[in-house]
């Protein structure tokens, strides 16, 4: 049940968002805030904070789906969750204006300080037939729909002769080539695999791996060798990855590539970087040439001349934080998880100081390193110069990304999922027919003689 403050003169708060950033900047402001000094609600169209980190072992069914978000009501007991969005910010006059879920018209509340975490969003490039075609890979619903293509087309393809038409369901293509394209692709690769010794009918070499990439290497985040070594030990799964290539045209899902190469594709999966949710330029706060929320290294937003925007932070990936340890892109903190929730979680302490009329922190965050997941039992980690491939490095990335999923609730459930499938083996249940809950009702339902 939410809580408000008791004090009725005690301060808004209200945070727009409830990703990494957003949530965790709620979930520490219940601990570190009294009973009567605030009054904190949090708003966001979803019931949950997705842990993206996640979403490729979700693809690969290595991890069940509910298990992979945290919800914000049971674990945000002192916050006033609302299901809604905020359309936009007149932080002049602190004023949201607010679509709640269910109720038609939008409603403006006030607010003393505004929190903005919205996170970020796929970004695309105006190439024929992507926003048509493609399916992003930011959010759950997204992993379960990509999980789902593929068990339903090898159903389909099961039934099919050799051919254009079953060549089409069992060829798999990612466009981006960071870690997200990576993980994902591989995670892919691995359930394709898996499957293939429930379908006598379909062989090794009937199943297609293509990943698109722009630029002469993938995974800028780890060392060279490293990446080189991912791409060969892709390609002995028979995964391949077109590097200097661009993706031309994916009109009717068929593929066609800069280097002249075609071929089409039921499930094509967009990675390809991530951009500041658009809403934010429906609000009077300033942004930068990305799109992002200018921001000071203590999280409070600010002008482009470096004076503070009064009662207004940000973090995340909705936010251009300035990269203090020097490890950053252009100077700024890169969008990724490790900033969002060391930063939702400085941004909470740094709302409370304020309150208190104390000082507040500069972030400072050196990368801990960088770790994939790329199949069952292989991995990647990088620190440095340090690279470690294969078994070792996929308990890292199991055990790091085990651990860091908020609340003792979703680690036990994540670990124990983990635990049962190695005992029974992984699920291949499509959950595909819940598109069309109602179609088997309507269908026999008796209806009326006209």
């Amino acid at each position: 049940m939410p809580a408000n403050s008791s004090n009725a003169t005690a301060p808004k708060i209200l945070i727009v968002g409830g990703g990494y950033a957003g949530f965790y900047t709620a979930w520490k402001l219940e601990k570190f805030l009294g009973k009567s000094e605030a009054e904190v609600t949090l708003v966001d169209p979803l019931p949950y904070m997705t842990y993206q980190p996640f979403l490729p072992e979700v693809v690969a069914g290595s991890i069940e789906a509910r298990h992979a978000v945290v919800s914000h009501r049971r674990h945000l007991r002192k916050t006033n969750i609302v299901s809604g969005k905020v359309t936009s910010v007149d932080h002049a006059k602190k004023i949201a204006t607010i679509e709640y879920a269910g109720i038609k018209g939008a409603k403006k509340v006030s607010y003393d300080q505004i929190v903005m975490t919205a996170g970020a969003v796929s970004r695309t490039f105006p190439i024929p037939g992507v926003a048509e075609e493609a399916i992003g890979l930011k959010n759950i619903e997204e992993a379960i729909e990509v999980r789902n293509r593929i068990l339903v087309n090898f159903d389909k393809a099961a039934n099919l002769p050799a051919g254009a038409a079953r060549d089409r369901l069992l060829t798999f293509v990612v466009v981006g080539g960071g870690f997200a394209g990576i993980e994902a692709f591989a995670e892919m690769r691995s359930l394709a695999s898996y499957l293939l010794r429930y379908y006598p009918t379909l062989s090794f070499d009937d199943v297609k791996f293509h990943l698109i990439e722009a630029m002469g290497r993938i995974m800028p985040e780890v060392s060279l060798p490293t990446s080189e070594w991912v791409i060969a030990n892709l390609d002995q799964r028979g995964a391949k990855i077109h590097l200097n290539t661009q993706l031309q045209s994916a009109v009717g899902g068929k593929v066609e590539l800069s280097t002249g190469e075609s071929f089409e594709s039921d499930v094509i999966v967009w990675t390809a970087g991530v951009m500041a949710h658009p809403y934010v330029r429906n609000t009077d706060l300033p942004i930068e040439e990305r799109g992002r929320i200018l921001t000071h290294p203590t999280l409070r937003v600010v002008t482009p001349e470096g004076e503070f925007v009064e009662g207004a932070w940000a973090a995340g990936d909705v936010s251009a934080v300035p990269d203090l340890s020097g490890f950053g892109v252009g100077g700024y903190c890169v969008p990724n998880a490790q900033h969002a929730v060391r930063q939702g979680k400085l941004l909470a302490k740094n709302i409370v100081a304020s309150l208190r009329g104390e000082g507040v922190k500069e972030y400072f965050h050196k990368p801990l390193g960088a770790v994939a997941g790329l199949g069952i039992g292989v991995g990647v980690f990088q620190y440095k110069k340090l690279g470690i491939k294969g078994l070792i490095a996929w308990f890292m990335h199991r055990g790091y990304h085990g651990l860091a999923i908020p609340t003792w609730e979703r680690k036990i459930r994540v670990f124990a999922g983990w635990i049962w499938n190695f005992l029974l083996r992984r699920d291949i249940v499509s959950t595909a027919a819940v598109k069309a809950p109602r179609l088997a009702f309507e269908t026999w339902a008796s209806k009326p003689k006209k």
